[in-house]
């Protein structure tokens, strides 16, 4: 799995507190399941996974975590942003509050990741790991035609 080492490269690198203190960042995954359909000999799949950040002794405040997580999130699993049924379970989070100062954030990102595996020069596996489709609701130009006469697209309501 690379999104997990993804993520902490991220806070590690853009968030304050975890560049001085990088101990206080702490990555795991919880719930975990492969997914795959073995169907005909191909051995793809996909892992689906929780997982959770835990940032302890946090001075700052939690947007500071938040917003680089929010962008990574836009490139590297969009649904959660995009799908209104993901975005309410997808991303969450709980603090403890420690003490006037400080807290112990968790935040608990529900993950995917995409893997191609393909037979290649002898039978040797060559296993991919598939980025994330790019969405540009920008480049969507739809003409929507009924009876061949066209219709307003996208329809108002």
């Amino acid at each position: 799995m690379n999104k997990p080492a993804q993520l902490r490269e991220l806070l590690s690198s853009q968030v304050p507190h975890l560049q001085q203190n990088p101990d206080c960042l702490h990555v795991f995954i919880e719930n975990g399941s492969i997914i795959a359909t073995g169907a005909g000999q191909n051995l793809s799949f996909e892992y689906q996974f929780n997982c959770v950040l835990i940032v302890t002794d946090y001075a700052a405040h939690a947007d500071t975590l938040i917003v680089p997580i929010l962008g990574w999130l836009a490139t590297q699993q969009p649904e959660l942003l995009l799908n209104p049924d993901k975005r309410e379970s997808g991303f969450k989070f709980k603090a403890e509050i420690i003490n006037h100062t400080t807290a112990d954030i968790e935040i608990v990102l529900a993950l995917t990741e995409r893997v191609k595996v393909v037979a290649g020069e002898g039978m040797q596996l060559e296993v991919t790991h598939l980025p994330e489709p790019v969405f540009n609701d920008e480049a969507i130009d739809w003409t929507l035609y009924t009876d061949g006469i066209e219709v307003p697209w996208p329809p108002t309501i």
